[in-house]
């Protein structure tokens, strides 16, 4: 007898299921996709038990007749596919017929469906992957697949399940990022008695940021509008004509957080690949690698990046998961979703903010508690000295008064039927003081420095509010980036030593000097060998003090990290520029003449990316007009 066996479908059917279910998040992971694959319109999520007990999944999309909901337990049976060539360009978010066999062989599975043109609806029971009976019911069009008692029959992956509240968030989380990959589709989730998250149809991307997230996120981002780049061929990189356009033409858009907003893990990096949920290295290293130099390195940002090809252009059929991609071109694709990035936040310039302790928050639902007994008198008291009408109150209209305790301030004694409003203007100063105008870093230039705080931070008014500027930091960005310009250029300017700086390395700096030797000659290093593995510096870049330029080798020669020995070239180079920066930069408790300040501030203006330091610090922070006005009970 042979020692080769063909399994039996029961443990095909496990095997299968412990690629494609890892946890509950994975049941909802596959029949969300097959929702949003039927065209569905509202998709409804239920839990239980951080989804052990239950996962339901129901949607309005095209459902299915009686033949097709039996034919759809069997092993590769879809409907997206119909040949080979199809794997080259999937366009749906499911193809590999796995799902449902899959999570059947491991849970109680109940699958209701109808499609539009049939009188009735179709319910189909399977436990352990064997269909247990099949019923006609009356049903309205749509899918509905209610998942029980995941790995009931499986009781060592069952035990390897975490807690409830852990598949509880891991559920809500991949819930949520599919909510932000479709905005004209409703999605909500309930755990029990308890709604998670519940998000009607928007027309725009920014309004389903808002309603997951909140104003207070979406005030910290950074739109990227749409930006597109052409795939190139070899003939166009070397600037002729190529013989035939390619065709493919990468489109990226979404928001990504201005640098000073900062993640302390990746968890808040959503990306899509034509609107699939990905986990891709590639994509990842080009989003933090623009934001290099801007952000520090051991932060992330938020991010949410829709990047859209055409099928062809990507192979999703890598992991039985569908989580993972392959670019036909990768370069391309890592290099244009940095220079997007990149381009988008050196165009908005954000600015950072001074950071101000939130307002105490009044107790919900006691509307004349002392607090807001308190409240309603400030702005009885602002109404009467500003001359401020007194407004008829309208139904369902918010409280008029900013901070106030959201119950109805009303005083029966003095104001039935009227609302109180706080004035938004108050007699000493114009109206457009609390105008929030677009601020950027180009509004630098227009500042006027007014002197300095501890020789170290320049204080200076705008139109717009008070800005301080970090004097090392700023300076420190003006020169790294005129650095990197001129060794683009070839014109490093160097300057001779009256003694050459004899340095003693050790053996890890000798072998790492070594390496980039030709690098700081082409920074404006003149280095020769002064025996055993010990080296002189002849000559280095100009701006340098001679007391720093010790400090300055070594910071490159000893980098805090150890991955940047398999950096790129661009890299190191950015390295050695920042290094360079930091020393020539102006030093803290220098005291700064106002021609100076005025030199700093135009300078950092005219910077790409004036907004951080090439180690990520903020160069300024603003204190806005409307801040200042609320801090002295102007409004």
């Amino acid at each position: 007898m042979g020692r080769i066996r063909i399994l039996p479908d029961e443990v095909a059917n496990k095997i299968a299921a412990g690629e494609v279910v890892e946890r509950p998040a994975s049941v909802v992971k596959e029949l969300l996709e097959n929702s949003l694959d039927a065209g569905a319109t509202e998709v409804r999520i239920e839990v239980a038990a951080g989804g052990r007990r239950l996962v339901r999944v129901a949607d309005d999309g095209c459902g299915m007749g009686r033949d097709d909901a039996l034919l759809a337990f069997e092993r590769h049976a879809t409907s997206k596919l119909r040949e080979a060539r199809d794997l080259l360009a999937i366009s749906s978010l499911g193809f590999r017929g796995e799902a449902l066999p899959s999570i059947a062989a491991v849970s109680r599975l109940t699958l209701e469906t109808r499609a539009a043109d049939e009188p009735t609806g179709t319910r189909v029971e399977v436990a352990g992957g064997r269909i247990l009976r099949v019923s006609e019911i009356a049903l309205a069009p749509g899918t509905a697949v209610a998942v029980r008692d995941l790995f009931y029959n499986m009781p060592a992956r069952r035990k390897f399940l975490r807690s409830e509240q852990t598949e509880l968030a891991h559920i809500a989380s991949l819930v949520t990022q599919y909510s932000l990959a479709y905005p004209e589709k409703s999605f909500s989730l309930r755990h029990e008695a308890r709604t998670l998250l519940e998000v009607t149809p928007v027309a725009r991307l920014r309004d389903r940021v808002y309603q997951v997230f909140g104003s207070e996120l979406l005030e910290e981002l950074v739109d990227l509008g749409v930006r597109e780049r052409a795939l190139e061929t070899p003939a166009d990189r070397e600037g002729r004509a190529p013989a035939a356009p390619t065709g493919a033409v990468f489109r990226l858009r979404g928001f990504v957080s201005q640098p000073h907003h900062q993640r302390p893990n990746r968890n808040s990096i959503y990306l899509f690949v034509n609107r699939r949920l990905i986990r891709d290295r590639l994509l990842m290293h080009a989003l933090l690698a623009a934001y290099r130099n801007l952000a520090p390195p051991d932060v992330f940002p938020f991010a949410l990046l829709f990047l859209e090809c055409d099928p062809s252009e990507v192979d999703v059929n890598v992991h039985p998961a569908k989580t993972e991609v392959r670019f036909r071109h990768s370069a391309f694709v890592h290099d244009f979703v940095c220079d997007a990035v990149r381009e988008a936040l050196a165009e908005a310039r954000p600015v950072s903010a001074i950071p101000l302790p939130a307002p105490a928050q009044p107790a919900v639902g006691l509307p004349y508690s002392e607090y807001s007994q308190h409240a309603l008198d400030e702005a009885w008291r602002a109404c009467q000295g500003s001359g401020a009408p007194l407004l008829p109150q309208q139904a369902g209209e918010e409280t008029p008064w900013a901070g106030a305790d959201p119950g109805p301030f009303v005083a029966p004694e003095r104001a039935e039927g009227l609302r109180l409003p706080l004035p938004e203007t108050h007699r000493g100063f114009p109206p457009e003081w609390l105008e929030e105008a677009v601020v950027s870093m180009a509004n630098i230039a227009e500042l006027r420095p007014l002197g300095q705080i501890r020789d170290s931070f320049i204080v200076a008014a705008g139109p717009d509010g008070l800005w301080l500027v970090d004097q090392h930091v700023a300076h420190e960005r003006i020169l790294f980036e005129k650095f990197l310009k001129r060794r683009q250029q070839g014109r490093v300017e160097t300057q001779s030593l009256l003694t050459p700086l004899i340095l003693a390395l050790t053996p890890a700096q000798q072998a790492d000097y070594e390496r980039i030797a030709a690098e700081l000659q082409a920074a404006g290093f003149e280095i020769e060998p002064f025996g055993g593995r010990t080296i002189a510096v002849k000559a280095a870049p100009a701006g340098i003090p001679p007391a720093d330029l010790e400090k300055a080798l070594l910071e490159v020669l000893e980098p805090a990290d150890e991955d940047w020995r398999r950096a790129p070239l661009e890299d190191l180079r950015r390295r050695i520029a920042a290094a360079l920066a930091c020393r020539a930069a102006i030093k803290i408790n220098t005291p700064l003449e106002t021609a100076r300040m005025e030199w700093l501030l135009r300078a950092l203006a005219a910077a790409e990316h004036p907004m951080s330091c090439p180690h990520g610090r903020p160069t300024v922070l603003r204190y806005p007009m409307r801040e200042i006005l609320r801090a002295f009970r102007r409004i």
